[in-house]
């Protein structure tokens, strides 16, 4: 008997090393996908463990020579998409213990193991989002989950099963997680799609956790091991051009250091250094792995560069209309990402007299499109014209992180031209209608002119699931001399979306020229819900009426055979 139980003991002992892993001295990402990347570190982060991960196939030996032998070490591995197969017998090679653990789903299984009920939801689609919250994620013992409409089933049973003590939306997510989460209650940042206001937003729920006054800088378009420790909140600073959010949150806060992490932004902090007085550290480096010589030497941090939206904007022409002493600038936005901008522009006239124009609030540009604005001057005198040109733009209104800076001038790569053109254009906009069946708005739109126009038209501040949107044509119309359009603009709207856009904004930019629109029709109207579509219920009710004739003859004709016998 008591052999039996000391056999049992035993197997039981053995049993236990088997399926409970050893607790890591240091965990490794092994994955070329950003969010198994992002998942390990917030993970780590959580349990207390240092972690890192792999930025290629050589990287997989050089970061070990910096974990101290002996170690024993966890490998998280991506099934599908592995920087090294089989990685577990490479570290072990290299004097280490170590386990491997291989998963479809980083992100989720991770989440299973760790058992918490905070949780922080992004959409996977915006990796700053990601970056702006982890944080706050450590601080707050929150696991960060990337979900979105094909996924949200998948995770709400998971939710279901662990808890849900406290939830935070953060950014746009899909409409159907925000339908399917509301039963956990969540409390939601997302500033209409701003991201460095969201970003502060989540900065403040940082302070109000762990009070700091050292902050990391950086533009959120890469994973790093700082950044996601949750030492310390990560202020967004912009690309070129610190937004007017993040400089007077800045100043107002207790934040007095900042670590820049890299140095494609030193740009920016130095700005920040200077006009907001904290002062600013640069992180670049860290010291060789691979050491050679007697000589100290140092190689480029490890980053994990996530996927970004890129932004670009050029200006086409600048232009002076003489017949109407106006400045027409016409801009080209070369990506499919749509941008805000606003410019400032110094005219010096021939005089050396000098005009400042510009814009006051931020202007849309669709992605690959042209858009020409339009600014009045005094007369300018005969001769040389220079411009110089200042403009800061982004993918919202509060987000003009990038700037241009050039220069038109005689001498210059590129001039001022000189034009004398007068546009005839004439054009009104007497409505807006929205039908429901169709997904489309109808903007009723007529050319009271003598001249063909040409029209791009927005529509601004629509709210679609709670956030704002500017939505506009797909293409450039034309309308003939004389002629009303109804122009079609795409957007689906639920119910609720109709209850909270009763007005419409709109701003219509047009004219003769079709790459140059320097006309604009500006106005808010009664939002119309198209009626019912009489052709269309006309037609299904004959169908119903064939149908049932149809079905009515067989029927007869069935009775009549059974009345004969057959």
């Amino acid at each position: 008997m008591k052999k039996s139980i000391i056999v049992c003991i035993f197997l039981f002992i053995i049993l236990l090393k088997i399926t409970v892993a050893e607790d890591p001295d240091q965990i490794i990402s092994n994955s070329k996908d950003w969010r198994d990347v992002y998942s390990v570190m917030i993970y780590g982060s959580l349990i207390g463990k240092p972690s890192s991960f792999l930025v290629s196939d050589r990287h997989g030996t050089l970061i070990l020579n910096s974990i101290s032998k002996g170690s024993h070490i966890w490998s998280i591995s991506s099934r599908k998409n592995p920087y090294i197969v089989g990685y577990r017998s490479l570290i072990e090679s290299r004097g280490y213990t170590a386990e491997e653990f291989s998963y479809d789903n980083v992100n989720l299984e991770l989440a299973k193991e760790l058992g918490l009920t905070n949780y922080i939801i992004v959409d996977d689609s915006y990796g700053y989002n990601a970056i702006s919250v982890a944080p706050y994620a450590v601080v707050s013992d929150s696991y960060v989950l990337f979900v979105d409409r094909d996924n949200v089933r998948e995770i709400d049973s998971f939710l279901g099963d662990v808890g849900v003590y406290s939830m935070l939306i953060y950014g746009y997510v899909d409409r159907e997680v925000k339908e399917r989460f509301e039963k956990y209650n969540p409390e939601y940042i997302n500033f209409d799609g701003d991201r460095f206001a969201n970003n502060i937003a989540i900065v403040e729920k940082y302070q109000e956790t762990q009070h700091a006054r050292q902050a990391i800088l950086t533009n959120g378009e890469f994973i790093e091991k700082e950044i996601m420790s949750g030492v310390e909140p990560v202020i967004f600073i912009g690309t070129n051009n610190v937004p007017d959010i993040v400089r007077e949150y800045i100043q107002d806060s207790d934040i007095q250091i900042g670590i820049l992490i890299g140095n494609e932004l030193v740009g920016t902090a130095t700005f920040i250094r200077r006009q907001i007085g904290i002062s600013v550290f640069v992180k670049f480096a860290q010291g060789a792995r691979a050491p050679r010589g007697a000589i100290s030497q140092v190689e480029a941090l490890d980053m994990f560069y996530l996927p970004i939206y890129i932004l670009n904007l050029e200006i086409d022409s600048v232009k002076y209309n003489k017949l109407t002493n106006e400045l027409e600038v016409t801009y080209r936005n070369t990506e499919e990402q749509a941008v805000f901008f606003k410019g400032t522009y110094t005219v010096t006239g021939s005089d050396n007299s000098k005009q400042t124009v510009g814009d006051v609030d931020a202007i849309f540009i669709d992605g690959n499109e042209l858009k020409t604005v339009t600014y009045p001057l005094e007369a300018l005198p005969e001769g040389d014209i220079i411009v110089d040109v200042f403009t800061i733009y982004g993918e919202s209104r509060n987000s003009l992180e990038k700037e241009i800076r050039e220069t038109f001038c005689p001498s210059c790569a590129r001039q001022v031209q000189i034009i004398e053109v007068i546009d005839n254009c004439k054009l009104s906009v007497s409505g807006i209608t929205y039908d429901k069946r169709r997904h489309n708005f109808y903007v009723r739109t007529e050319n009271e002119g003598d001249v063909d126009c040409f029209v791009d038209i927005e529509l601004i501040d629509v709210i679609i699931a709670g956030e704002r949107n500017t939505l506009s044509l797909e293409d450039i119309a034309e309308i003939k001399a004389g002629k009303t359009e109804d122009l079609r603009i795409r957007a689906r709207l639920e119910e609720e979306d109709i209850a909270d856009n009763e007005y419409i904004k709109l701003k219509a930019f047009y004219g003769e020229r079709k790459d140059r629109l320097v006309k604009v029709f500006e106005g808010e109207f009664l939002l119309v819900l198209k009626g019912i579509d009489i052709l269309f219920w006309s037609l299904l009710i004959v169908i119903i009426i064939l149908i049932a004739l149809i079905i009515w003859r067989k029927y007869k004709n069935r009775k009549k055979r059974h009345s004969y016998g057959f």
